[in-house]
């Protein structure tokens, strides 16, 4: 339909993840319009970012070094340990300011469907943090869905035995949200992880 150039840009943009047909094209046709320095200033993004950025060593984060500025950073608590999913969870969790541990990337979660098991992710590497590191306790960060889950109890069941705290991130009601609106699965665990308000 389009000229074989124009397809294969929709092509390669529609295998972005989320990333439709249409947003492609619409895509492909907004790059189309910019000037070439534009076009040529975006490219090198892309390639500079795949050339210089690399896994850390330690935690699976992204950095331009071997080590990431979170691991390196000495003023973090040693023995305190997030487990997420993926290197874009941790920017969600520090910008809470409530955590001042370190981190630990699993590359993902734990799904049959996907063909992703306990070796595809970086589980192993975890565990020999927990002596190396002298780790007294990992919060699970995981996705609240199937997966997220199944891959936080299948930690937990490795990781207690080590002699850790193992804690997992709560879960339940947005703050703001209105009660008829919650999900079933939210407002369930919100009532099953209920807390008691002190009494006066």
């Amino acid at each position: 339909m389009y000229a074989d150039a124009v397809q294969d840009a929709i092509d390669e943009l529609g295998r972005l993840p989320g990333i439709g047909p249409k947003s492609a094209q619409r895509l492909a046709f907004h790059l189309m319009k910019l000037p070439a320095e534009d076009v040529e200033r975006f490219v090198n993004a892309i390639s500079e970012m795949k050339s210089r950025i690399q896994f850390c060593l330690q935690c699976f984060n992204i950095s331009e070094a071997e080590t990431c500025g979170i691991c390196e950073d000495s003023r973090r608590e040693t023995g305190l340990l997030c487990v997420v999913e993926e290197a874009r969870d941790i920017v969600a969790v520090e910008r809470t300011g409530e955590f001042r541990g370190r981190y630990h990337v699993l590359g993902g979660a734990i799904s049959p469907i996907e063909g992703i098991g306990p070796d595809q992710l970086n589980i192993s590497q975890l565990l020999a943090r927990i002596d190396s590191e002298q780790i007294t306790e990992v919060i699970l960060a995981t996705n609240p869905n199937i997966e997220g889950e199944a891959t936080a109890m299948y930690l937990a069941r490795l990781l207690g035995p080590l002699g850790v705290t193992v804690s997992k991130v709560a879960t339940g009601l947005p703050v703001g949200g209105d009660l008829e609106y919650a999900d079933e699965l939210t407002l369930g665990q919100a009532l099953e992880k209920r807390h008691i308000l002190e009494e006066n």
